[in-house]
């Protein structure tokens, strides 16, 4: 359960609602470098969940006998990665090629991934 703990410290507190607030400097540069390397952690963290939701999951299944759980989860998961992706996209395009697309894409993966995280976290056990 350490590694869990060490997910949640790797992500600021949820009353940092916006991740370019979070990123000091002024220049798109400095904020873009940092969003990136948020959005880096932010993903890590989303895999470590994963992994440890879908080690639930597999212990699920060995319990029942079914192979179902592993699975489903493994579903979800596919299907949350596109829905990030396409939603994300449109909020790029609703910048209409301005100069904060990449920042609102990056920004809308960020808050994503963390709720995801958020999401698999509860399903361990």
């Amino acid at each position: 359960m350490n590694r869990l703990l060490l997910v949640a410290l790797l992500l600021p507190a949820p009353a940092l609602a916006d991740p370019t607030m979070e990123c000091p400097g002024g220049s798109q540069i400095e904020i873009g470098a940092c969003l990136r390397d948020t959005l880096d952690r932010v993903d890590g963290a989303v895999e470590t969940a994963y992994s440890y939701a879908l080690i639930t999951a597999a212990d699920l299944d060995s319990e029942t006998g079914r192979a179902n759980a592993a699975p489903a989860l493994e579903a979800a998961q596919t299907a949350w990665n596109a829905f990030r992706d396409a939603q994300c996209t449109y909020v790029g395009e609703s910048y209409a090629g301005g100069s904060g697309t990449s920042a609102g894409i990056a920004s809308c993966r960020i808050t994503m991934g963390r709720e995801r995280v958020e999401t698999l976290l509860n399903l361990i056990r």
